[in-house]
């Protein structure tokens, strides 16, 4: 059993992974928001497809991250389903050991694959966001180069 350090420890660290992946979702949408009230009075023009491109990886972005969020939280669910069938409080498996034996296997294996993927989903959803920005800067200056 993890002890109350440990467990204080990976409190914080999951408290702060999910703020960093909430900031990066508020980014992306506050920066889509922004977008749409630049744009509001604005005629579509070819000037604007950099502007276009911010907006679809700024959705990405958002996409993804909501993606990640889900994959944490299936994660979290199964991390306690296996600590319920360790401890034999789980009704399916009860104490039984080669039962407890193959489903915290069956379990770790899913942790880990979950795991993995929120950890792509979360590198991508900030590199999506910053794609967005840089897309954005670009048609910020492709348009004061046209009015020059």
């Amino acid at each position: 059993m993890a002890s109350d350090e440990q467990l204080e420890l990976y409190r914080v660290l999951r408290e702060s992974q999910s703020k960093y992946t909430y900031f990066i979702l508020a980014a992306a949408g506050t920066a889509i928001g922004f977008t749409l009230t630049q744009t509001n009075n604005s005629e579509i023009a070819y000037s604007q497809i950099p502007l276009g491109i911010a907006v679809f990886f700024w959705g990405l972005s958002f996409y993804l991250g909501c993606k990640n969020l889900a994959y944490v939280n299936s994660t979290l669910y199964a991390n306690s389903e296996m600590l319920r069938i360790e401890f034999g409080q789980h009704p399916q498996i009860g104490n039984h050991p080669q039962m407890i034996q193959a489903a915290s296997e069956g379990i770790r294996n899913a942790i880990k694959s979950n795991s993995d993927t929120a950890n792509q989903l979360g590198h991508w959803q900030f590199r999506t966001l910053l794609i967005g920005a840089v897309s954005y800067i670009g048609w910020h200056l492709l348009e004061m180069w046209l009015r020059t």
